[in-house]
C-alpha cells in the first residue's frame, strides 16, 4: 500500500497529483514548507510530475511564469502558506498584468485550526485576490479536485491569468473519492455576426490616418498572421501596448514600436492624429501616470477587440466594442476590407504602407549608423554586444528580455521575428528576465534561450540561478551592469518636464539612491556561488570570446556585461 493511501482509499495528496497528471502537467514549481509536507512527500513517489525547487518564492513563480509563456499552458506552482504567498505577490502581480496562465496552490495547517490564530495563519484568498484572476479555498475534501479543475480552467481560458487555490493540510490528509477527469476549458473562438463586421469595415474604409494598437491577446489567440494582413490591406501603423510577446514581426514595415510605459503624454503624441483606431488584445493605456483625459481625437472612431469585457472601453469611450476572438475577428475584417475597398482606397493604403515602411527603415539605419560610431567605445554600448550576438545565435533562439533601457539597441540588432521566440517584461515588477529564461528553456530544452536583466532588477530573483544549476537547465544569462537604476534616471527627466521645468532648470544631479556601484556587485562571483559559471565583459575585445564561451558551455552560463550607464540630458 502506497503512503498516499489508507485502508479505505487515497488521500487528497495523491488525488491532487493524479488530477494534475490527467491534465498533462509535467512540472510542479515550488518552495516547500511544513504545511505542504504531505504533498511534497507524495510527489517524491509520483514519477509523472517533476518537482522544480526554487530557493525563494518570487523567483520560482517567475520561472513558472516563463514556462507558462513559452508553452501557453497553465504552469502549476506550490507555495508555503501566508509567508510564501506574501513573498510571491510581486511576481503574481506581474503575471496578472501580462496574462500568464498560472495555477498557484498554497498549503495551510488546516481548516480545523481556523479558530486558533495559529502560526502563519492568514486569509490567503484575501491576500491572493488582488493579484489573481480567481482565488478560492478548499474546505471540504469532496470538492478539492472540483476546485482544482476550476482553477485550471480559469487559467487556461482567455484572457489567461494566474489563479489561486488554498489547500489546507487536513483537506489533503482526508480520504478523497472524487473522480479524476481531464479539465475542459471552453472554446473562445467566437466572431461577431456579419452585419457588425460590415459596419466596422465601413469605418475602416474611410480612414485617412489608421492606427492599430495591439497587445498579447493577439499572441494568445495566435493571430499574428491576421494582424499583419489587416495592417497591410488597411495601410495602418501598428504599435504594441502592454505587448510582451511577439504579436507581429518587429521587422514588419508597419510595426512602429511600443507605447504605454510611464507618462500618458507619450502615447497621446502617437495617437493624436489617428481618425480610426483598432485596439486588439490589450487596453489603453497602461502607463504609470496615464492621462485622465481622452488622448484620441474627438471625432476618431475607436474599435476595441478583446476577449475580456472588462478591458473594452475601460478607460476611454469606444465606437464599437467586440467581445470576440482576435484571430477570427481580424481575419473577418481583413477579408471584408479586401473585398469592399475601392481602387482609390487600395492605392492609398499601399502608399501608406510604402511611406511608413520607408520611414521605419530609415530610422533603423540611422540608429545603426550611430551604433557603429560607438562600436569600440568603453564603457561598452549594448549595440556592440548585440551586433556580435546576432552573428552567433541560431535562428530559433529565444530571448527573454528585461534589459529595459537597453532594449532598443538589443532589438535593433536582434529584431524579434517569429512567434514564441521573444518575451519581454511589460512592466509591473522587476526580476523576471533571468528566471523567465529558465522557464522558457525548461519548455524548449533543444533551443538556445537567453535571459537579459538589469543589474538592479536581477537582484530581485538572482536565487533562480541555483535552480538552473541544480537541474542543469542550460539557459544563458546576461546582466546589463551599469551600476545604477538607469530607468529611474530617464523617468526622472520626464517627470521634471511634466512639472514644467526647462532643461536648464533641472537639478544638477540624480538622487544618490539611484546608484548601486559602491560597492560594485560581482555578478560572476554571485553566479558561481549558486553553481553557474560566468564571464565579465568590459571592453570590445571581450565580447566575441565571451559569447562563444557562453554558447558552447553545456549548461547555464552568465555574462556580466559592463555597460555605459550615462543618461543624456536634454538641452533647451
Amino acid at each position: 500500500m502506497e503512503k498516499g493511501e489508507v485502508m479505505s482509499g487515497k488521500t487528497g495528496h495523491r488525488k491532487l497529483l493524479e488530477q494534475l497528471e490527467a491534465d498533462g502537467v509535467r512540472y510542479l514549481f515550488g518552495n516547500p514548507g511544513s504545511s505542504e509536507e504531505g504533498l511534497i512527500d507524495e510527489i517524491s513517489r509520483f514519477p509523472a510530475i517533476d518537482y522544480i525547487l526554487g530557493l525563494q518564492e518570487a523567483a520560482i513563480v517567475s520561472v513558472a511564469d516563463g514556462y507558462a509563456q513559452a508553452t501557453q499552458k497553465p504552469a502549476v506552482v506550490q507555495l508555503h502558506c501566508s509567508v510564501g504567498l506574501g513573498n510571491a505577490i510581486g511576481s503574481l502581480y506581474h503575471a496578472k498584468r501580462r496574462r500568464s496562465p498560472l495555477v498557484v496552490i498554497a498549503g495551510e495547517s488546516g481548516v480545523a485550526h481556523d479558530a486558533m490564530d495559529a502560526q502563519m495563519a492568514a486569509d490567503l484568498v484575501a491576500m491572493a485576490r488582488p493579484v489573481t484572476k480567481y482565488a478560492a479555498r478548499a474546505i471540504d475534501s469532496r470538492s478539492l479536485l472540483r476546485l482544482l479543475r476550476r482553477c485550471l480552467k480559469m487559467a487556461a481560458t482567455p484572457p489567461f491569468g494566474p489563479v489561486f487555490l488554498s489547500v489546507p493540510q487536513d483537506v489533503l490528509d482526508a480520504i478523497n473519492d472524487e473522480p479524476v477527469l481531464p479539465t475542459v476549458a471552453p472554446s473562445s473562438r467566437v466572431v461577431p455576426e456579419p452585419s457588425i463586421v460590415a459596419a466596422v469595415t465601413a469605418m475602416l474604409r474611410g480612414a485617412q490616418h489608421p492606427l492599430i494598437l495591439m497587445g498579447d491577446g493577439v499572441a494568445h489567440s495566435q493571430a499574428q498572421p491576421e494582424l499583419a494582413r489587416l495592417a497591410e490591406v488597411w495601410g495602418a501603423r501598428v504599435y504594441g501596448v502592454m505587448a510582451s510577446e511577439l504579436n507581429i514581426s518587429w521587422t514588419h514595415p508597419l510595426y512602429c514600436g511600443l507605447l504605454g510605459h510611464m507618462f500618458g503624454h507619450s502615447s497621446q503624441r502617437v495617437v493624436a492624429e489617428a481618425d480610426v483606431v483598432v485596439i486588439c488584445g490589450t487596453y489603453v493605456f497602461p502607463e504609470v501616470f496615464p492621462l485622465l483625459t481622452n488622448p484620441f481625437r474627438a471625432d476618431a472612431k475607436i474599435i476595441h477587440i478583446d476577449l475580456d469585457p472588462y478591458e473594452i472601453a475601460k478607460n476611454h469611450p469606444v465606437t464599437v466594442g467586440l467581445l470576440s476572438d482576435p484571430k477570427l475577428t481580424l481575419k473577418a475584417l481583413a477579408d471584408m476590407l479586401t473585398d469592399a475597398a475601392t481602387p482609390a482606397q487600395r492605392v492609398a493604403a499601399a502608399e501608406r504602407v510604402r511611406a511608413i515602411g520607408e520611414l521605419n527603415q530609415r530610422t533603423v539605419l540611422d540608429a545603426k549608423a550611430r551604433d557603429e560610431a560607438v562600436r569600440e567605445a568603453v564603457p561598452l554600448h549594448m549595440s556592440a554586444f548585440a551586433a556580435e550576438l546576432a552573428q552567433r545565435l541560431p535562428e530559433d533562439a529565444i530571448l527573454f528580455d528585461e534589459s529595459l533601457t537597453y532594449f532598443p539597441e538589443l532589438t535593433r540588432w536582434l529584431p524579434p521575428k517569429t512567434p514564441g521566440s521573444f518575451f519581454q517584461t511589460p512592466g509591473g515588477t522587476l526580476g523576471v528576465g533571468l528566471p523567465g529564461a529558465i522557464g522558457a528553456k525548461l519548455a524548449h530544452p533543444q533551443r538556445t534561450v537567453l535571459g537579459f536583466s538589469g543589474d538592479g532588477g536581477s537582484m530581485y530573483t538572482f536565487q533562480a540561478l541555483w535552480t538552473a544549476a541544480h537541474y542543469r537547465i542550460g539557459a544563458k544569462f546576461i546582466v546589463c551592469n551599469n551600476g545604477g537604476y538607469r530607468l529611474l534616471k530617464q523617468n526622472l527627466l520626464d517627470y521634471w518636464r511634466t512639472l514644467g521645468l526647462k532643461p536648464d532648470q533641472f537639478p544638477p544631479s540624480f538622487p544618490p539612491s539611484f546608484d548601486i556601484a559602491e560597492p560594485g556587485l560581482d555578478f560572476v562571483g554571485l553566479a558561481q556561488a549558486l553553481g553557474v559559471p560566468g564571464q565579465r565583459v568590459a571592453k570590445p575585445a571581450d565580447i566575441a570570446p565571451a559569447i562563444q564561451l557562453m554558447l558552447a558551455h553545456d549548461g547555464p552560463f552568465l555574462i556580466d556585461l559592463r555597460l555605459d550607464g550615462g543618461v543624456p540630458r536634454p538641452v533647451n
